[in-house]
């Protein structure tokens, strides 16, 4: 299946020329390096663009991994760029290059580099482009499919394609995999292999075990209000483990610097502040989520709220949690435009 992730090529192609280097940030295998690689480049092509002026490096390869070295890659580029036109230098997963700021600070001086990237991480891009780029760094956000991009491409019946949707989420590969068994058994493993272990190698996690009790209470509690102490609470009743709010605390921000989990603040909506340190949890994927709980507690209506705040997300809103005094709402929005706030309650 081809999903032609018209959105966000387009972003792409608006960002072309803006003098910044644009970073595509997203959760693993959303379809970040096939955007890159394969549409973008594509409609450079068509705009006229020869394939010698791009280049493309995918630093997740095993056999780039001489790349990775700053001093090496810019020598690559650079003896691949014999002219004065205009390149366009697509990098794949750069956070992988040791002191990839200067590589990249390096180019944003040469008038004929155009310079894309993709990155899996939240403090590769909050404290590195922002901080190191002065301001030069240009975020473009990918997540995973819509229910409307999934739906253009899989077709017939509406209502069947949405319980397929809410059930396995928008990962490109999932939705490619026409057998029940192989969807869940792809969900599982990726969450595992590439996700957990992810997360614990690029933070240098030891408890591997306590990092995955926490994302099964994140997944059980999806639309639910709660806090770190409560979360340390259920550790202790329901898994006999002992953990401090802090180390929770710290596994969080792991999970969202991953972009697996974001969180919505409680907010109240009467009183125009935030409530305490109470949240709602959410995650990027409602397929990872569902293969984290194997695929067993489906409620229609948190799974239905996950979905709602990520295709607000998706649409450029922030999102908060509401509350009106003590009276609580589901699935119900306020829109407030001078913030581009939604809050949901």
């Amino acid at each position: 299946m081809l999903f032609e992730r018209k959105h966000y090529l387009n972003l792409l192609q608006n960002a072309d020329g803006n003098g910044m280097i644009k970073v595509i940030t997203g959760i693993r295998r959303c379809g970040k390096s096939f955007l890159l690689f394969n549409l973008f480049r594509k409609r450079l092509i068509e705009k006229g663009i020869h394939e010698d002026h791009i280049i493309q490096v995918n630093l997740e390869d095993r056999r780039n991994k001489r790349l990775r070295d700053p001093d090496v890659l810019l020598q690559h580029i650079d003896s691949m760029m014999t002219d004065t036109d205009k390149y366009y230098i697509l990098l794949d997963e750069v956070q992988l290059v040791n002191e990839f700021e200067d590589v990249l600070n390096s180019y944003l001086s040469v008038p004929n580099a155009e310079v894309y990237v993709t990155g899996s991480n939240a403090k590769f891009l909050s404290k590195d482009i922002i901080t190191e780029f002065r301001g030069r760094g240009w975020e473009i956000h990918i997540h995973p499919l819509s229910f409307a991009e999934y739906y253009e491409v899989v077709g017939g019946e509406k209502a069947e394609a949405l319980e397929q949707y809410y059930k396995y989420g928008g990962l490109p590969a999932v939705a490619g995999l026409e057998r029940v068994e192989d969807k869940q058994q792809y969900l599982r493993e990726i969450f595992e292999t590439v996700y957990l272990k992810d997360v614990i190698d690029r933070n240098h996690l030891k408890n591997a075990d306590g990092l995955r009790e926490l994302v099964r209470i994140l997944a059980s509690i999806i639309g639910s209000s709660t806090n770190v102490r409560r979360i340390a609470n259920t550790f202790k009743t329901a898994a006999g483990i002992d953990i401090t709010p802090a180390t929770i605390t710290k596994y969080i921000e792991c999970l969202q610097d991953a972009f697996i989990i974001s969180e919505a603040l409680r907010y109240d909506v009467k009183g125009r502040k935030y409530i305490g340190t109470e949240t709602k949890y959410y995650f990027e994927d409602v397929g990872i989520r569902n293969a984290i709980v194997d695929f067993r507690q489906l409620e229609p209506t948190h799974i239905m709220e996950n979905v709602v705040y990520n295709e607000l997300r998706r649409n450029g809103f922030s999102v908060d949690v509401g509350q009106v005094e003590s009276f609580k709402r589901d699935e119900q929005g306020h829109l407030n435009s001078a913030t581009n706030c939604v809050i949901l309650y």
